[in-house]
């Protein structure tokens, strides 16, 4: 391990962020297929657990297979919107809940896919997540249902997303419009929360102290792990580096350079 870290524990199960720690938005990082790999020939179970809520499992899957050359299942996939649905599902009022969405087509799609219906009048819940078509009516109508008393669900609280064009608005840009009109904060699922860890740990079937969260960013990936109380690995191979994370007074529980390090 760099600078004197050493990897102490045998985990059962690994949570793994993508963009920055498998994949460079188009740049592949080589360490990366290495460990899938290797976590595949040992049989260790492992989730993609990332906060983008836009894409399906399969799309997840279809893109590392294209354009990584890292093979996966879809059921080792865990977005920010289907750990809104199971949360959604924890607290349904009744039998038959209905939602207002805000957000791209796969985040409608896995949730009408598991008995919701919509509606924009009464809904009990409203789902706010990233929409690249976003319009005024769709904002208004996630206000007005959220004042007259409905549950209000932000998908992920990321400010900006990479993009050719540069740092563009993030689901967390759209939320925000939405809390400040309602004046309520909303139940935010995705990391740095820990609501899409603790329900990882239900989909994977391990306990905490079996499993270590991988990613590159401290503010979301590490902070996330912290917040749901398991261990953390940091690889700098994307966003935070270590002149940053030096300055934090919670690090890692580890620190690595590249994702070849690690021993699983």
């Amino acid at each position: 391990m760099s600078e004197g870290t050493k990897q102490l524990k045998n985990y059962k199960g690994y949570f793994i962020d993508l963009d920055g720690t498998v994949y460079a938005g188009k740049k592949r990082i080589p360490a990366a297929k290495r460990f899938i790999a290797s976590l595949q020939e040992h049989h260790k179970p492992f989730l993609f657990v990332t906060n983008n809520s836009t894409q399906l499992p399969r799309d997840v899957v279809k893109n590392l297979s294209e354009n990584h050359d890292i093979h996966v299942q879809p059921e080792n996939v865990y977005t920010s919107g289907m750990a809104t649905v199971d949360y959604m599902l924890a607290n349904k009022p009744r039998a038959n809940p209905s939602v207002y969405i805000v957000g791209e087509i796969g985040l409608k799609q896995v949730i009408l896919a598991n008995g919701f219906r919509l509606d924009s009048d009464h809904p009990d819940f409203v789902v706010v997540g990233l929409d690249s078509d976003l319009t005024y009516e769709k904002l208004s109508e996630a206000v007005l249902a959220i004042r007259s008393g409905s549950t209000f669900i932000g998908t992920n609280p990321d400010t900006n997303i990479p993009k050719e064009r540069g740092m563009m608005p993030g689901a967390g840009s759209v939320v925000k419009f939405v809390e400040y009109a309602t004046q309520q904060e909303p139940i935010m699922i995705g990391k740095p929360r820990p609501r899409i860890i603790e329900s990882a740990l239900k989909k994977i079937g391990l306990a905490k102290d079996e499993v270590v969260m991988i990613g590159d960013n401290y503010n979301t990936d590490i902070k996330a792990g912290m917040n749901a109380g398991i261990d953390t690995l940091l690889v700098y191979s994307g966003l935070s580096t270590r002149q940053q994370v030096s300055k934090e007074s919670n690090l890692p529980t580890y620190q690595i350079d590249s994702l070849d390090e690690w021993q699983v």
